[in-house]
């Protein structure tokens, strides 16, 4: 079985959200911009006074690299590890299901999927959003 994360009281509100099939960032007050993972501040402006929204869960591969020999045999190669740039403007670290390892997907168009591990964990995965896996 896959190690899975222990939620803290900064991040129960995004596990949460994943549980309920949604996506929840932070948004700061001052600066208006989202940031992910959660944080106590805004990256951006230093700020404390934040808000948890619901995201899109649509975004594009920023970069990604196929793992073939895993840290642990927990991990079922091959499997690939992505940074996505979401429509909100944060950048989530993440797995891309679903998509061949020799697929390119720079650029490609993802969008969330959740997989329910336990039942206090659901994990976000992005998937291709269209047949192409290309953005526009």
């Amino acid at each position: 079985m896959r190690p899975l994360p222990q939620p803290t009281a900064l991040s129960r509100p995004f596990w949460d959200g994943c549980l309920d099939g949604r996506l929840l960032v932070q948004r700061c007050a001052s600066c208006a911009r989202c940031f992910f993972i959660p944080s106590a501040f805004c990256p951006h402006c230093l700020d404390t006074d934040y808000e948890w929204v619901e995201s899109s869960g649509r975004g594009h591969v920023v970069t990604c690299t196929v793992v073939w020999r895993p840290p642990t045999p927990a991990f079922d190669p091959p499997y690939t590890v992505a940074v996505v740039r979401m429509e909100e403007g944060y950048d989530m670290f993440t797995n891309i299901v679903g998509a061949e390892p020799d697929a390119h997907l720079i650029g490609a168009a993802v969008r969330v999927r959740f997989h329910k591990e336990s039942e206090d964990i659901a994990l976000p995965f992005f998937e291709l959003a269209t047949a192409t896996g290309r953005r526009p």
